[in-house]
């Protein structure tokens, strides 16, 4: 706490009562004193180790004393009991310390006090040639030079006008929890675009097998023009609002963070695209040649089904897809996911609809009931398949 002493004096003479900056020629009566606060927000605390727990370093680059930062760092807990004299620095030790020193120092380092802002915008770029991303919050003017070098500087809703120019967001509540909540969405974000890819990518390399080695064997195409349309629609369109609208999962805040030069596509990712996609041709063909005649042909009812086979299968591949990375059955929290349930009822039904009605526009014939109970079941073992996976790996 700072405090602040208050007395007074009834002045009587006309004796100067400073003399070279101090008091003198007094007789002052003591009245008391105050202690002033400023409390850690209650839900801060909980926001650091949310961060911490994500593998985000967080540090206090304050101009308050040595003593005060320490407490505020104790409160919000960013070291476990004491802490070490490499741990915090005063802004005069700082600057005496070269670039070198500092940089080996980083890790260790949880408060920077009596900083200057020149301070914490060297300071921010130490972090940065040692390879970290830097996130800078701050409200002030002097706070400027730091957020503008940051990777990402975070100003607050009622800092100045300076502050939230030089920074790239701007905290409207001023709580630090705000930011764990941008972290999660941006992790669960980058997720959900890495499901999108798996989805895409597995229909491409099934789509592709397909027509190159059906146009080389000399079959007519088993997928027309029109009907590779409509599997891009679901692929493109409808897949990217599905995936794109599921909710964000708090357990990426449990996640190693991942090297921010590193490819998009994971070796897990690349694994499941040839595997499903590979898998995918292989029962394709075979449904090619099961659906044959005698003469070799293959009539516009076989390749209806053919073809709603092979949109099935990825409709229920999507589900596989939503529970890639949680590693969770595909069916965890669907009443969250609204947009996820619609996509997959429009596939249905736009599927249904082409099938029965399309007809020459889209090559297809009606199917009878018997036969859309079977497909729609049948292919479902692609789902069934991805469960007992994920439960076995659980």
């Amino acid at each position: 706490m700072r405090t602040l002493g208050f007395a007074y004096e009834v002045l009587e003479d006309e004796n100067e009562r400073f003399v070279d900056g101090k008091l003198a020629n007094h007789n002052l009566t003591y009245l008391g004193i105050v202690a002033i606060s400023d409390p850690v927000r209650p839900d801060v605390p909980e926001a650091v180790q949310s961060c911490l727990d994500a593998g985000i370093n967080v540090k206090i680059v304050t101009g308050d004393t040595p003593g005060t930062a320490k407490e505020i760092g104790r409160q919000i807990g960013i070291f476990d009991t004491r802490i070490e004299d490499n741990e915090i620095l005063t802004g005069q030790e700082f600057e005496e310390m070269s670039d070198e020193v500092v940089i080996k120092n980083l890790k260790n380092l949880h408060i920077l006090c009596r900083a200057r802002p020149t301070d914490k915008q060297r300071l921010v770029q130490l972090l940065q040639q040692s390879g970290e991303i830097v996130a800078v919050t701050g409200d002030g003017t002097n706070d400027a030079p730091a957020l503008n070098h940051a990777h990402v500087g975070l100003s607050m809703g009622s800092g100045t006008s300076i502050a939230k120019e030089a920074s790239d967001i701007t905290i409207i509540d001023d709580s630090f929890k705000s930011i764990t909540t941008a972290v999660m969405w941006g992790r669960s974000l980058y997720e959900n675009i890495q499901k999108f890819i798996i989805f895409q990518l597995t229909i491409n390399v099934t789509a592709m097998i397909i027509v190159l080695i059906g146009s080389l064997l000399g079959h007519d195409l088993p997928l027309t023009v029109t009907q590779m349309l409509w599997v891009n629609l679901i692929m493109d369109t409808f897949a990217a609002g599905a995936l794109a609208s599921l909710p964000p999962n708090n357990k990426v805040m449990q996640e190693k963070q991942r090297d921010n030069n590193s490819f998009i596509i994971s070796k897990k990712m690349r694994n499941n695209i040839l595997f499903m996609g590979l898998m995918f041709t292989g029962l394709l063909f075979f449904m090619l040649n099961y659906l044959k005649d005698s003469s070799g042909d293959i009539s516009e009812y076989n390749l209806t089904i053919f073809f709603t086979t092979f949109v099935m299968l990825q409709f229920w591949n999507m589900f596989n897809v939503k529970a890639f990375t949680s590693g969770e059955s595909a069916f965890r929290n669907m009443k969250n996911s609204k947009g996820f349930i619609s996509v997959l009822f429009i596939i249905l039904i736009g599927q249904v609809l082409i099938v029965q009605f399309g007809g020459d526009v889209f090559r297809t014939v009606p199917l009878n009931i018997v036969d859309w109970l079977i497909i729609v079941g049948a292919s479902s073992f692609v789902l069934w398949l991805g469960e007992i996976k994920r439960i076995i790996w659980k």
